[in-house]
């Protein structure tokens, strides 16, 4: 039996970040900007765009742009940005943890 947790956080009972954004910020982070970052999970530029301006909306900045132009433009996490999503991976693997130790438990219980 497989235990299944999802999970987000929420700021004023709106979401904030979840397994989605979280892949977000870290494809942002890796790629340097969020049109590569986009491009490498399969999302419109505009999707990744969005997502970061309502998450900002909640927060506060998380990401940090620069203009595009001849020599291209590029995006990083600010602190809060790699702060949220630190904190979101942390819980990612506490409750991974959880639920393989409750899948070896329960193996032949259930």
């Amino acid at each position: 039996m497989k235990l299944r947790l999802r999970f987000w956080f929420e700021k004023d009972g709106k979401p904030v970040l979840g397994k989605g954004g979280a892949e977000i910020l870290e494809a942002i982070d890796e790629c340097g900007s969020i049109s590569k970052a986009a491009k490498s999970l399969g999302m419109s530029y505009r999707f990744v765009w969005n997502y970061v301006e309502k998450m900002e909306n909640r927060i506060g900045r998380v990401v940090e742009r620069e203009r595009g132009g001849r020599g291209g433009g590029g995006a990083k996490l600010t602190d809060l940005g790699k702060s949220i999503l630190e904190e979101y991976l942390k819980v990612q693997k506490k409750l991974e943890e959880i639920s393989e130790s409750f899948e070896s438990e329960s193996e032949g219980k259930i």
